[in-house]
């Protein structure tokens, strides 16, 4: 698993897709190509009201990439200092195993490089301390970037208070 997580409070978005503009613009990636995505859930009816929520939905940085293990040229790798999964696009072949082998669909066709390109959750951007695009730029600031542990933390913590809010 990565040392890096990006955690959505979903109540909090509104659906805007500033991340997806905000990481597409980062990365220059090509049509049709998104290394996150807001995905649209609902509508359905809560407290007999319709509503429509929105999940944030990048690449998990798995523990054991399939990804990874798909890629015949090495060039979807993992960093050993903190588990973030990239394509070294120079050892890209576009051969889109990796593609086929992400259950998730994380991997995406770059139509401008003909090789595929993924969320890196800006490792450069991190490497100068900085957080992810996605993250920086998200306009109700539903985004988090953190570690594992304090995502959980957090989560543990958001749900005291709203059990503490309902008495």
């Amino acid at each position: 698993m990565s040392k890096y997580y990006v955690t959505q409070d979903v109540e909090q978005c509104i659906g805007c897709k500033a991340c997806e503009v905000h990481c597409k613009t980062k990365n220059n990636s090509g049509e049709g190509a998104f290394f996150c995505k807001m995905i649209e859930v609902g509508p359905k009816v809560r407290n007999n009201v319709p509503v429509i929520d929105f999940v944030y939905m990048a690449c998990f940085h798995c523990e054991k990439p399939w990804c990874v293990d798909a890629c015949p040229t090495g060039a979807m790798q993992k960093r050993e200092k903190d588990g973030i999964v990239f394509v070294e696009e120079s050892l890209c072949v576009g051969c889109k195993a990796c593609m086929t082998a992400c259950p998730w669909g994380v991997p995406q066709w770059d139509v401008n490089t003909g090789k595929v390109d993924k969320c890196d959750l800006c490792k450069d951007r991190i490497d100068e301390g900085l957080e992810p695009a996605c993250v920086t730029k998200c306009t109700t600031n539903c985004l988090t970037f953190c570690t594992p542990d304090k995502a959980s933390d957090d989560k543990r913590q958001q749900f005291a208070e709203k059990l503490f809010q309902n008495r």
